[in-house]
This record gives C-alpha cells, sequence and structure tokens, in this order.
C-alpha cells in the first residue's frame, strides 16, 4: 500500500521543490523523484567512502602511490623564480 506523506515546507525546501516540479511534475512526482534522486546520491558518496577506507587500509597501494609520487616529482619541471 502506498504510504501518505504530509509536510510543512520552509521557504528553501519550496524553491527547491519548484525547481524539480519545472519540468512538469506534480507535487507528487517531484517529491518521488528527488527522493530516490537523493538516495542514489547517498549510495553513491557510501560506496565511495568505503572505496577510500578499503584503499587506505592497504599498505600495498599506499607504498605504490608513495612511489608513483617520488618518480612524479622527478619528472616535475622546477619551479619558477
Amino acid at each position: 500500500m502506498p504510504r501518505s506523506l504530509h509536510v510543512r515546507l520552509d521557504d528553501a525546501s519550496a524553491a527547491a521543490l519548484e525547481v524539480v516540479r519545472a519540468s512538469g511534475l506534480s507535487d507528487s512526482e517531484a517529491v518521488r523523484t528527488a527522493l530516490r534522486e537523493a538516495a542514489a546520491r547517498r549510495r553513491v558518496r557510501s560506496a565511495v567512502r568505503e572505496e577510500v577506507l578499503r584503499l587506505a587500509a592497504d599498505k600495498s597501494d599506499r607504498e605504490e602511490m608513495r612511489l608513483i609520487r617520488e618518480q612524479m616529482a622527478h619528472l616535475a619541471p622546477p619551479p619558477t623564480p
């Protein structure tokens, strides 16, 4: 069964709703779209965060990156005066 939700929007939220509705969506469609988009962004951020933590814990990867930074530093042009 679909869930009904009633909200009171502040000015910023009302303005954001109008942006989402600009493509011709109803209030309900706009809110559903915004919720799905927000959830997708959070899932991506969570996946990126987990990947960063995994890489940070990988000693061999950190060592490889250190070596690459050293090699790149040798290739960089000297600083200009």
